[in-house]
């Protein structure tokens, strides 16, 4: 064994004795991400991860309009051919539960391609099905929502691979821009390709857009889940190295590899995170946050229609650009707002503590109100334009109010559910893609009851009672955001001191191995 060697094991063991100092000897320290990317580069890895979280709102709504065209050729009711929207919407809230465990674990790139692949196969399968196989038809809408409904998932994924918790908030502001605006484009797309170019056309452009996606991702995306980075794994060709390595830092530190590390293990079952009582109620919080912004979404036709007669199928169509606009607007502004915040409170505690080393201990730092501190207010203001939206349309008021109110209902809501992601993310390093689709879960369980009965409830206690009961649902996490304040830095510096635990022992096992080698 060489000098420099000896030496750099020698030093390795120190740096492994630091981590793995036991508490409360050794403060916990936020985590950051491996400085692999420049500004620019993340930026890069930004936008084109929330141009394919465009993929699923946009699989999913892009197919409304071809509903009456379908039951039409295949000779099927609009009850069953509505079953494959119900099994689509159904397969959108449990693929994301094992696709973004998967890629907390394997990797972004390898999922994301594998994804973007059966996605962009199913639909050559519709192109292709014939009018008389309904259940080929189902079937390969099933398989369709396998490979699109993960793509927000594995995106958050790589919002958190790739920030800090100081410009996390405008990362993830922009990367929702794209699943925010899939609700909006995809019935305008769908009925105009439909109507100019026939049903399979729809199909056709799914299968060209993502199968561009995937030559993208195999030419240039990076990979980046920090264990395999760390461990030097990202460097293996094609799986985790794209053909053209343009993105990625050429100067940045690399571990010999006698001292690489072997990958931290993660959880691959996500619902663990359930059980974690801080993530719980945030759990719940985003959950709600959809449900409204979702029953005012899906009631835009059943409810504004009786109370607008002269709207026609075209003008009809437009009122949802109000709301749609709302969560796109909602998406910029909140990245702006979450990453003001958490500046003003990491300056707060820069002037409170004199050792700047104290300000990054997970124990000094406030994150909870850095993330929550706005959200009682814009719950209360999306609260009230939902319950004023119920009343609009009862009373018939001009139809400029109720639109309003819409686009009110849809910036509020989308604001308060970035606040909630992003802490959730921050508070799970490394399974970003896992807490967020226990997120998706959860927003698609309470959606898919609310929008079964909201109908109901506005035959039998009117639309404006209907509302009011949305309202005070929406209410329903004020007391839960302040319990998080309470709650919430206590269970994060333990998960903070557990993977730091974790960290310690796999390093040590690893420096065991390469000095057997050498």
């Amino acid at each position: 064994m060489s000098h420099s060697q000896k030496n750099s094991i020698i030093d390795s063991k120190d740096a492994v004795r630091s981590v793995a100092t036991p508490a409360p000897e050794r403060a916990s320290t936020l985590v950051e991400p491996p400085a692999k990317f420049s500004k620019k580069e993340k930026w890069s890895i930004v936008i084109f991860t929330s141009f394919i979280g465009l993929f699923s709102p946009l699989t999913a709504t892009i197919y409304y309009p071809e509903i009456p065209i379908l039951s039409q050729v295949f000779g099927k009711s609009t009850e069953l051919i509505n079953l494959t929207v119900t099994a689509y919407v159904v397969l959108q809230g449990i693929a994301p539960m094992i696709w973004g465990p998967f890629s907390d674990h394997v990797g972004r790139r390898p999922i994301y391609a594998a994804c973007l692949l059966i996605l962009s196969l199913s639909c050559i399968g519709l192109a292709l099905v014939p009018t008389s196989n309904y259940g080929l038809l189902l079937a390969l809408r099933c398989i369709q929502a396998c490979g699109s409904a993960s793509t927000i998932a594995i995106g958050a994924g790589v919002i958190g691979d790739i920030s800090s918790r100081a410009e996390r908030g405008g990362f993830f502001g922009i990367f929702t821009l794209g699943p925010t605006t899939g609700p909006a484009l995809g019935p305008v797309i769908g009925g105009a390709l439909a109507g100019h170019f026939g049903w399979r056309a729809v199909f056709w452009f799914l299968c060209i857009a993502s199968s561009f996606c995937v030559l993208v991702i195999i030419l240039f995306q990076p990979e980046t889940v920090r264990h395999i980075v760390d461990s030097g794994r990202d460097s293996l060709f094609l799986v985790y190295r794209p053909v053209l390595p343009v993105i990625g830092r050429k100067d940045a530190p690399s571990r010999p590899l006698s001292v690489q590390l072997s990958p931290v293990k993660i959880p691959r079952n996500p619902f663990g995170l359930f059980l974690q009582p801080d993530i719980a109620l945030l759990l719940y919080m985003n959950g709600v946050a959809f449900a409204i912004f979702y029953g005012v979404l899906v009631t835009v036709s059943s409810l504004m229609l009786p109370a607008y007669p002269f709207l026609t199928e075209t003008t009809l169509g437009l009122c949802f650009l109000s709301v749609g606009g709302g969560t796109i607007i909602g998406s910029a502004i909140s990245g702006r707002v979450l990453d003001r915040e958490f500046r003003r409170v990491r300056l707060r505690i820069e002037a409170a503590h004199s050792d700047s080393a104290a300000v990054d201990r997970e124990e000094n730092f406030p994150l909870e109100k850095a993330r929550l501190r706005l959200t009682p207010y814009l719950i209360i203001i999306c609260a009230a334009a939902c319950a004023g939206y119920g009343w609009c349309l009862q009373q018939k008021v001009h139809i400029a109010v109720p639109l309003i109110l819409q686009f009110l209902v849809g910036v509020f809501s989308i604001i308060s559910m970035n606040s909630s992601t992003t802490l959730m993310i921050d508070l799970v390093p490394g399974q970003s893609s896992s807490v967020t689709a226990c997120s998706n879960l959860i927003r698609c369980t309470i959606s898919a009851v609310l929008v079964s009965v909201i109908d109901i409830m506005a035959k039998h206690i009117g639309t404006g009672w209907t509302f009011i009961i949305l309202s005070g649902l929406c209410l329903s996490p004020l007391p839960l955001i302040y319990v998080s304040f309470i709650i919430g830095p206590r269970n994060r510096t333990r998960r903070q001191r557990l993977r730091e635990e974790e960290i310690a022992r796999t390093r040590t096992a690893s420096l065991s191995i390469s000095e057997e080698k050498v």
